[in-house]
């Protein structure tokens, strides 16, 4: 019987011809070709990349961070009057800098008062404001305390102090 895939087995059988084995030949030359081609690029990049030297220079520096604030915070520090009882003063920092900045302490002075006749030598800060940690970026960052200040009895008339406002200067090291 002859069956169509009996005729399929058959075809597919038969020996091959000149036209068929020249196409087999030049499709085989085309993939080493195409292969070669290939490998040769590939060699090439790979190589060049492997090889490839140079030199240069650069600097860089090292920067100095900006001055932190030290702000008083808290209530209104009130009712300092001569002999008195210290009153604890206490804050936080502003840091302008990209990241954070070492704080050993804070330290405080009064630098003036905003009375005539009243001086800045009337009052006494004391106390240590250790902090001995990093403040980081920002405003109202981190925390100090341990500061106290008190008005002196020099033993003759404050009365010029009265009312005054006292102005510290605190500094961060």
């Amino acid at each position: 019987m002859n069956r169509p895939e009996d005729q399929r087995k058959r075809r597919d059988r038969r020996p091959l011809g000149l036209v068929d084995m020249i196409r087999s030949l030049i499709r085989k030359r085309i993939a080493v070709g195409a292969a070669a081609a290939i490998f040769a690029v590939g060699g090439v990049v790979a190589y060049a990349y492997w090889t490839g030297g140079g030199s240069g220079t650069g600097t860089a520096t090292a920067g100095t961070p900006a001055s932190l604030t030290v702000n008083q915070t808290g209530a209104a520090v009130t009712g300092v009057f001569p002999g008195g009882p210290s009153k604890s003063l206490s804050g936080t920092f502003n840091n302008p800098n990209p990241g954070p900045v070492y704080v050993a302490n804070v330290t405080a002075t009064v630098s003036s008062t905003s009375a005539g006749g009243c001086s800045a030598s009337d009052f006494v800060i004391t106390g240590t404001a250790t902090v001995a940690a990093e403040i980081p970026a920002g405003n109202g960052q981190g925390t100090w305390s341990g500061l106290s200040i008190a008005m002196t009895d020099t033993g003759s008339n404050q009365d010029a102090c009265k009312g005054a406002t006292i102005n510290i200067a605190y500094t961060a090291a």
